[in-house]
C-alpha cells in the first residue's frame, strides 16, 4: 500500500501540471503532435521512457484488486502499451491521436480529474 500511495501522490502532481498546461493554452497539441511525427528520435525516446515507467509499475504494482489501487495498475499497463505502440507503429498512432486532440481544453479537464482522484487517494485517504 505504501507504493500505491507514493505512486498516486507522484502521478497526481505530474498530471496536475500537465492538465494545467493544457488548460492554460500553453500547449499547442497540433504543433506537439507534428513535432512527434517529424522527429523519430523524440518519438522513440518518449516510447522508451513510457515502457520503462510502465514496466516498473507492472512489475512492482500489478495488483488487480477491488479498491482504488487498481488505478495505479491500469496506468502502468496503459503506459507500457502506449510506449510499445510508440516504438512499434508510431505514425498510425500519432495520426489517430491528432484526430482526438483538436481541442486541448477537454484533455486538460480529463487529466486534472485523474490528478484530483489520485491526489485524493494519495494525500487524503
Amino acid at each position: 500500500m505504501d507504493l500505491s500511495i507514493f505512486v498516486a501522490k507522484t502521478m497526481a502532481l505530474i498530471y496536475m501540471a500537465i492538465g494545467l498546461s493544457f488548460l492554460s493554452g500553453q500547449v499547442d497539441t497540433k504543433k506537439m503532435l507534428k513535432n512527434f511525427q517529424d522527429s523519430p528520435g523524440l518519438t522513440f525516446v518518449s516510447g522508451f521512457f513510457m515502457i520503462i515507467v510502465g514496466a516498473l509499475l507492472v512489475q512492482y504494482h500489478n495488483l488487480w484488486v477491488q479498491d482504488w489501487t487498481i488505478l495505479v495498475t491500469i496506468i502502468g499497463w496503459a503506459l507500457l502499451i502506449k510506449g510499445t505502440i510508440f516504438l512499434a507503429i508510431p505514425k498510425p498512432f500519432l495520426a489517430m491521436s491528432s484526430r482526438f486532440s483538436k481541442d486541448s481544453k477537454w484533455i486538460g479537464v480529463v487529466v486534472i480529474a485523474v490528478s484530483l482522484l489520485l491526489g485524493y487517494f494519495g494525500f487524503v485517504v
